[in-house]
């Protein structure tokens, strides 16, 4: 069952093979915090959860690498405009440092909340400032900057293999270029540090060969990741929006200062989209995983919906499909905790749940076949430690849930009871005239093998 991944480098499914035997070094881009994450971008940080716990699935040991981006991610991809953080600071209030740790720790709250696992390194841009000073001089050295009124800039014409991962037309680019270039020389190129503005007061700014500024947006990941695993290491994930800029701007300064690609294999993450149109907090209101919480949603369901697509495909919310990831992920919930324990896995069915998985994070198939075990005949308590093992791997929490003790008003139970009745005697007006008064007193009703089944309604949600 070898495990294969789609490398967007190469644009092929590729057998993974390990830089190192049994060690995996992986880097996953993290967030600008200049504001929350929303639940379009926490899709991206589960598949990647996914692909670490199929590498230690696996038998691989991961060291895990996540950056925070503090400083230096601008308004545009191009270069031009206000400092996220400096804007964020504006916005808020609050100084540009107090807000990089406000969504530091709200973002490093969602991931808890979501079941993914802490990576072994955090690193701060704000804290790595001199390993990005020492890596743009390696590619000063080398040939491949210019400076100009705002900034020292690489010059992407040098390197013929320029956008190689996006497979970016530069000729085309360069044509019907629409984007105000500045002294820019190609519209390709990008900053890898900018001076701060004469006129402008900045709260981030440090001393340089080149003059007081801030490093760009792209230099941050590339010495990040070189620090923290070398300069060819086995995985770099992130969104599929990084691909045509920050992911192939990554890898242009490590070819030019280190010769390499950086990493071996390119992973992204696709859109989470309402609506068919992408999530992004750029386009205004956004859905937070505090938001899904304040209204009663559970954030493993959100998990397992996100489970049920693949990867690289995206997947359109909607209150509906997660109303349904609820409900499906309770069920599964009530069931494995109600199986008796003592059993083993079953090599069979753990088996048939690795190969999809294997087959790059099939999470949709392998759910299948969790499907299939729950429905199948087998023994529970064997059934059981199946799940669990593969729980390991899906991340939904199995192991730990136990159904909620929650004190029942009396009058709530007495229309349980009356709806109960008014079924049995097949009287469904009376029963749906008791269900409208549970639903006015906040409650609702689900009817299972076992009985009824009495819990909260969840908010109605709004649009956004």
């Amino acid at each position: 069952m070898e495990l294969r991944l789609y490398d967007t480098y190469s644009r092929e499914l590729r057998p993974f093979e390990p830089l190192q035997p049994g060690k995996v070094g992986l880097y996953c881009c993290g967030p600008t915090v200049y504001n929350y994450a929303h639940i379009g971008n926490l899709r991206t940080y589960i598949f990647e959860d996914v692909l670490r716990r199929a590498l230690q699935f696996n038998g691989y040991a991961v060291h895990h690498v996540v950056n925070i981006t503090d400083v230096g991610h601008l308004v545009s991809d191009a270069d031009t405009g206000e400092d996220k953080m400096e804007a964020g600071s504006r916005r808020t209030g609050k100084t540009a440092w107090e807000i990089a740790a406000l969504y530091t720790e709200a973002f490093q709250s969602d991931l808890r909340q979501l079941n993914i696992l802490e990576p072994h390194v955090w690193c701060r841009a704000t804290d790595h400032i001199a390993e990005q000073i020492e890596m743009i001089r390696c590619i000063e050295a080398k040939g491949y900057t210019y400076r100009t009124a705002d900034g020292i800039y690489f010059d992407s014409s040098r390197l013929s293999e320029y956008g190689y991962l996006a497979r970016l037309d530069k000729e085309g680019l360069a044509a019907g270029a629409r984007v105000e270039t500045g002294d820019k020389r190609n519209p390709t190129d990008f900053a890898l540090w900018k001076f701060s503005p004469p006129d402008v007061t900045r709260q981030m700014e440090w001393e340089s060969p080149w003059g007081v500024g801030f490093p760009g947006w792209h230099i941050e990941c590339s010495a990040m990741s070189v620090k923290y695993l070398g300069p060819l290491f086995d995985i770099h994930c992130g969104g599929k929006d990084h691909i045509p800029v920050h992911h192939t701007n990554e890898i242009a300064q490590t070819e030019a200062c280190h010769g390499t690609r950086l990493a071996n294999f390119w992973l992204h993450g696709y859109f989470l989209q309402t609506d068919q149109a992408k999530m992004a907090k750029s386009a205004g209101e956004f859905l937070r995983m505090q938001t899904l919480i304040d209204r009663g949603y559970d954030p493993l369901a959100y998990r397992y919906l996100c489970l049920t697509a693949h990867y690289r495909s995206d997947l359109n919310f909607s209150w509906d499909s997660l109303d349904g990831a609820v409900t499906t992920l309770e069920r599964l919930r009530t069931l494995v905790h109600g199986w008796p324990d003592g059993g083993s896995p079953l090599p069979e069915h753990v088996e048939r749940f690795t190969a999809p998985v294997n087959d790059d994070l099939n999470t949709p198939r392998a759910l299948a076949v969790v499907w299939d075990l729950v429905k199948s005949d087998l023994d529970a308590a064997r059934k059981k430690a199946t799940l669990l093992h593969v729980d390991e791997l899906l991340g939904l929490g199995l192991g730990t849930w136990a159904p909620v003790e929650e004190s029942i008003p009396a009058a709530v139970t007495v229309l349980v009871a009356a709806r109960q009745a008014a079924r049995e005697a097949r009287n469904w007006a009376e029963a749906d005239a008791a269900r409208d008064e549970l639903h006015g007193l906040g409650y609702e009703v689900e009817d299972t093998p076992v009985g009824p089944q009495v819990k909260r309604r969840r908010s109605a949600p709004a649009d956004f």
